[in-house]
């Protein structure tokens, strides 16, 4: 009910932008630029944990581009996931080209926890990636949104954690739902969020899915199948990562 409230509500109320507050926009054309000018580029956090799947990012978590993905996520302005899932869809291209390969680009997004969803109303993540999945179909890519990821467990809030107590935090926490792993072996999984900090949450699921698909992590990531743990894509990443990653294949 709050969800489609929220929607509702878009379409009858006077409407600003999510990023600068600019009147009569939903997303103003200077805010759009932020989030789909830039190229997309590979980034690592610094500590890079164990395990992380290679992350492509959209833009850097700053200014508009950080004001549009706290109005999607915690203020509920669901209108903007299109925006956000156009940014997506261009990191998701840049890790994995223009074709999924054999079988579809199949988007796994990470999780919120089961208090978040309920306290927003909406899971923003899946939101995002239904809206990357229908962008990159309108492109010519065959990709579907595939939703088995689940937390097996309470974990705490992540805010105000550094990057060791996040990496325990969120160690086993994740699992691929019954009969997910039948799903994940349809296409090249692609593991999405919106935002990376210290890549806790993507590393987590991508040593879910590994286990989910018979694969053994280890500290690097790779196993004796020469499995890598895939990819990832994100709307945005920290500034520093950001740059300081700008010059990766």
């Amino acid at each position: 009910m709050r969800g489609w409230w929220r929607e509702i509500s878009g379409l009858v109320l006077p409407v600003s932008c999510g990023g600068c507050g600019k009147p009569r926009a939903e997303l103003c054309e200077e805010c759009r630029a932020a989030l789909h000018g830039g190229v997309p580029r590979r980034v690592r956090p610094d500590p890079e944990p164990a395990g992380l799947p290679v992350v492509h990012a959209a833009a850097a978590y700053e200014n508009a581009v950080r004001a549009v993905l706290l109005a999607h996520k915690e203020r509920g302005e669901l209108g903007l996931a299109g925006a956000l899932g156009k940014a997506l869809a261009g990191a998701v291209r840049a890790g994995t080209g223009q074709a999924g390969g054999a079988g579809p680009l199949l988007l796994v997004p990470v999780p919120s926890a089961r208090r978040a969803v309920a306290a927003r109303g909406h899971d923003p993540a899946r939101r995002i990636a239904l809206a990357a999945a229908g962008e990159l179909r309108r492109g010519g890519v065959r990709a579907q949104v595939v939703a088995v990821l689940r937390q097996r467990r309470a974990v705490a809030d992540q805010a105000g954690l550094g990057a060791r107590e996040r990496q325990v935090n969120l160690a086993g926490a994740l699992e691929v739902v019954a009969g997910g792993e039948r799903l994940l072996a349809a296409g090249r999984v692609v593991l999405v969020d919106d935002l990376l900090t210290t890549g806790a949450s993507l590393a987590e699921a991508a040593r879910a899915v590994r286990a989910a698909r018979g694969h053994t992590s280890t500290a690097t990531g790779y196993d004796a199948t020469g499995y890598d743990g895939g990819q990832a894509a994100v709307v945005a990443v920290s500034p520093s990562a950001f740059e300081i990653n700008r010059n990766c294949q």
